[in-house]
C-alpha cells in the first residue's frame, strides 16, 4: 500500500481495529472481497456506494474515510480552494455513470452528520445503467452542465440552479446527461 493511498490505509486500519479479515469485511458489506483488496491496495478507484457500505460495516461516518486530518471548529473552504476544485480529486470513480471526481467540502471536520462534495461528472460513453442503494439521504444542486438521476423507475434531468433531494435507499444512479461534462454540489447524509 503506497503512502498516497490514504483511503486504502484508513480502510485497512479500521478493518484491523475491528479484528476483521478482508473477507470478513466483504461479507459484512455484501460485496466481493476483490473490492476490499483493491481499495486497500489503491488499485481500485473508489465509488460512493461501496464506501458507504464499508463505513456502515465499520461503524464510522463516510467522512472518516475521506478526511485528511481532523480539526475542531468549522471546516472553511475559501474562494482560492474552490478554484482548485477542478484540479483536485480526493476521490475518483469510473463506472457506467461516467468518470466522477469528488472534492470534500468538509474534510477535517470531525463528528459531522453530512458530507458535502463538489462532484464533476465526465461522460465515459458507457450505456449500462447499474443502480445502487444505501442508507441515508442525498441532496444534489446543479452547478454546470446537466446530470441525469435515475431514481427507481423515474429519470430526472438536473440543470444548473436546480436541485433534487431523495432517500438513498431507493436504487439510484447519478450520471452525465447527453454526453456532456457537468458539475454539481452533493450533500450526503449517512446514518451511523
Amino acid at each position: 500500500m503506497s503512502d498516497t493511498n490514504k483511503l486504502g490505509h484508513k480502510i485497512a486500519t479500521l478493518r484491523e481495529a475491528h479484528h476483521l479479515s478482508q473477507q470478513d469485511l466483504a461479507d459484512r458489506c455484501s460485496c466481493d472481497v476483490e473490492i476490499i483488496i483493491g481499495l486497500e491496495d489503491g488499485e481500485l478507484p473508489a465509488s460512493l456506494a461501496p464506501l458507504i457500505k464499508i463505513t456502515r460495516a465499520l461503524g464510522v461516518r463516510l467522512g472518516t474515510l475521506m478526511d485528511d486530518d481532523e480539526q475542531l471548529g468549522p471546516a472553511y473552504i475559501d474562494s482560492k480552494q474552490m478554484e482548485e476544485v477542478a484540479r483536485l480529486k480526493s476521490l475518483q470513480t469510473a463506472s457506467d455513470a461516467g468518470d466522477l471526481s469528488y472534492f470534500s467540502l468538509a474534510a477535517g471536520r470531525p463528528s459531522r452528520h453530512m458530507d458535502p462534495f463538489i462532484i464533476t461528472v465526465d461522460p465515459s460513453g458507457a450505456t449500462d445503467h447499474v443502480l445502487t442503494a444505501h442508507e441515508g439521504e442525498e441532496w444534489l444542486y446543479g452547478m454546470e452542465g446537466c446530470i441525469e438521476i435515475e431514481y427507481g423507475k423515474d429519470v430526472y434531468v438536473l440543470h444548473p440552479g436546480e436541485s433534487i433531494y431523495y432517500d438513498s435507499i431507493v436504487p439510484h444512479q447519478v450520471r452525465a446527461y447527453d454526453n456532456q461534462k457537468a458539475k454539481f454540489l452533493a450533500v450526503v447524509y449517512t446514518p451511523v
